[in-house]
């Protein structure tokens, strides 16, 4: 009992109640209160109380012996020599153990405790170090309830405050004005000294308390603020104070897919986008953290969309083809991967390239705008992912591919020409001259090197479940899990292909679906205009893919319906959504809605004809030349055609979708109309009085019937076509 002796008559403390011990029986205690309640406890528990004690005896601790070794030397030799001369006070040896005659000056035979005590004093006294009896009496005291602890100069075990004995008024100003500085740009400890005497000044008035010379109150503020994100230059102190707080969690997935991370940052490598025009790309990927492979990667110019980022769970589940020139090292047939048994269970595998087909189960991503929206959050939901965002401002919860972009960045990025650095004080003086590679290419390029680097280059953190001590790459850890999770294969179809695109909810009229400042419109929609769908809004799902605008797909009572716009002919070239809204940006209306959207599809028409042929300001071209950097990641037209509703496109190079988006794409500016609205907000039949340059609109009529079908055939719509990419494997 903690050095308490623990017997019949003895009263307790325990549960805040005083208890009298009438019986000890083996392991148990019978209580009895002054109500005569009975209580009958396990020694072990009733011990364990932190409210229990024996009244009379004070429950004894084990001393803080850890404790004493912080404490300055001179000062712990002085406690344990208080030990031995009051063990030898109270039991005439100074060690325990002795076997030799006590000094009869304190032989508890002869002399009494006071006795022992006045002549433990004499000694001391005459040894230097003077003491009386009293003195004796109370470190006893303390040597019985505290043990050696009880003995050390309380003086040297009080804390230490790191800012010693300065004023605390000065103490406090200092540290307003560091908070007060906290978010302002970098300045010197010189205006801090000079802010805090004007906080003195301000606080006790003038001259009451004096600011303490630089060398001390340097000190004090460094006492302050070191590790406390207070101190350095404005960056550094961001830094310091987005840090999410400690302790981090190594983050553990034990079977592929079980957690994939997404995110994107800018690539450091300038690419030629079309035309000559030179720009900078940014790179999304999906890496699973069992395997730390790289499931998919997505090329862009700058400004990632949603589409993007729901194209790349579908590029998780499709097996990358082999590309031409590719060695034949890279195909899954030569290497680690169980080819043969995989290959029997899904088929697309037959020639295809040596990376992991992933199915994920959870996907970590960021606070961007892109990874959280509702377009990206349905799709994930379509294919059974959970989607976890990771906290504001926390690098630790997916260091992973964080610590994956400096790789691309070390081992890829570096040796590509038109390499920029990691910033601008590690740019080259011709960046924009070097660089020679398209979108493409730069894509082409960096699959290849994935996989023949990356995929299996060995990594120190992937050790086989069954010898530890055995490094693994991504694909040996891959082809060594999937023996134990198995692999099931996903196949999606057109409609998951749509579904997979950007949502919009709007009402179909008689003039058919005005989107972004567009008409679409179809024979299909006949029966449902004007009417509401089963919806509690009323509204129609609308998916539409932002870099390509021709059509969009509505889902009506029979399924997905494609749906032209009105003026696809009269646009020669391919465009985006951001080119789009550039001509919007500079096209004011003249005429009504009608004529105003004619007028917008010619002033498209021109621009993009214009920078193609070099012309126009470099704003003109730099937005012409992304369009066609979507264009260039597409495959060749069909030339079957295809029943009308089913989603028709080329198979990507690259299974990916392509161009420019500047912002996210969830929620385009401009028109949705609710169905039996027969005009939009901002579309007045008697605005005439708004200036602007008259458009070409030529004979072409205000109003037009709704086309049979998609004009010209179906377009390509650069997604891909599930039944050409099924065709192909």
């Amino acid at each position: 009992m903690s050095g308490t002796v623990l017997e019949t008559g003895a009263q307790v403390r325990f549960a805040k109640r005083t208890w009298t011990v009438v019986m000890l029986e083996g392991p148990c205690v019978k209580l009895i209160d002054a109500d005569n309640s009975v209580a009958t406890v396990l020694a072990n528990y009733l011990a364990a109380d932190p409210d229990f004690e024996v009244v009379g005896a004070p429950r004894r601790h084990v001393p803080p012996f850890g404790l004493l070794e912080e404490l300055p030397e001179q000062v712990r030799e002085c406690a344990y020599a208080w030990e031995r001369h009051v063990r030898e006070v109270e039991t005439g040896y100074p060690v325990p153990g002795q076997d030799h005659v006590p000094r009869a000056e304190f032989d508890p035979a002869r002399r009494t405790m006071a006795e022992r005590e006045e002549a433990k004093a004499a000694e001391l006294t005459a040894a230097g170090q003077p003491a009386s009896a009293v003195t004796v009496r109370r470190m006893r005291a303390r040597y019985r309830e505290h043990g050696l602890w009880g003995l050390v100069d309380g003086r040297a075990a009080r804390p230490r405050s790191p800012v010693g004995r300065a004023d605390e008024r000065v103490v406090a100003a200092i540290e307003q004005a560091l908070q007060a500085q906290k978010e302002r740009s970098t300045g010197t400890l010189s205006r801090l000294r000079r802010t805090v005497g004007w906080i003195l000044e301000d606080t006790h008035g003038a001259g009451a308390v004096k600011v303490p010379p630089a060398s001390t109150f340097n000190r004090l503020v460094h006492a302050l603020a070191d590790r406390q994100g207070l101190l350095g230059t404005a960056a550094q102190r961001r830094r310091h104070s987005s840090r999410p707080a400690p302790p981090f969690t190594p983050t553990v997935a034990l079977r592929p897919g079980e957690l994939v991370m997404l995110d994107s940052t800018p690539l450091d490598v300038m690419v030629v986008l079309a035309d000559g025009v030179v720009g900078k790309a940014e790179l999304t990927i999906a890496l699973d953290v069992a395997t730390r492979s790289i499931c998919a990667t997505v090329l862009r110019p700058m400004g990632t969309g949603s589409v993007d980022a729901a194209i790349l769970l579908a590029q998780m589940v499709t097996p990358m083809r082999m590309r031409p020139g590719w060695e034949e090292a890279l195909a899954m047939s030569r290497s680690v991967i169980p080819y043969q048994r995989l290959v029997s269970l899904d088929v697309r595998l037959e020639g295809a390239a040596a990376r992991p087909v992933i199915m994920p189960e959870t996907v970590v991503v960021d606070q961007g705008r892109v990874f959280i929206s509702a377009s990206f959050t349905a799709a994930c939901n379509s294919l059974g992912v959970s989607v976890q965002p990771a906290p504001p401002a926390n690098g630790p919860a997916k260091g992973n591919v964080e610590r994956m972009f400096l790789t691309i960045g070390d081992r890829f990025s570096q040796y590509v020409a038109g390499y920029t650095g990691s910033n601008v004080t590690q740019r080259g003086s011709d960046v924009e001259g070097e660089a020679c590679w398209t979108l493409p290419q730069v894509q082409d390029l960096l699959d290849e090197w994935l996989i023949a680097d990356w995929q299996h280059r060995q990594h120190a953190s992937l050790r086989h479940p069954l010898a530890p001590k055995v490094a693994l790459s991504p694909n040996e850890m891959w082809a060594a899990l999937v023996g134990v999770t198995g692999h099931v294969p996903v196949l999606l179809g057109a409609e998951d292909y749509i579904e997979l695109m950007p949502v919009k909810r709007l009402g179909i009229n008689d003039y058919g679906i005005r989107f972004d400042y567009r008409t679409y419109d179809h024979k299909v929609l006949n029966p449902h205009r004007g009417h509401k769908s089963t919806a509690g809004d009323g509204m129609w799902e609308i998916h539409h893919n932002p870099y390509d605008p021709n059509q969009i797909w509505v889902r009506l009572p029979d399924g997905w319906q494609e749906v032209p716009w009105i003026h696809r002919e009269r646009v020669s070239l391919p465009f985006t959504d951001f080119t789009w809204r550039h001509i919007r940006g500079i096209v004011e209306r003249r005429g009504d809605r009608d004529e105003h959207e004619q007028q917008l599809a010619q002033a498209l028409d021109r621009l993009l004809r214009r920078a193609g042929n070099g012309e126009g300001t470099r704003r003109e071209r730099t937005v012409a030349a992304r369009a066609g950097a979507a264009a260039s990641l597409a495959g060749p037209a069909p030339h079957q055609q295809e029943p009308h509703g089913l989603l028709t496109a080329p198979t990507l190079s690259y299974g990916l979708v392509g161009a420019f988006t500047p912002t996210g794409l969830d929620e385009p500016d401009g028109e949705e109309v609710p169905a039996g609205e027969e005009f939009e907000d901002g579309w007045d039949e008697d605005d005439d009085d708004l200036l602007g340059p008259p458009g070409d609109a030529g004979d072409a009529p205000a109003g037009h019937e709704p086309p049979p079908g998609p004009a010209a055939g179906p377009r390509p719509s650069r997604i891909y076509d599930a039944l050409l990419e099924a065709a192909q494997w």
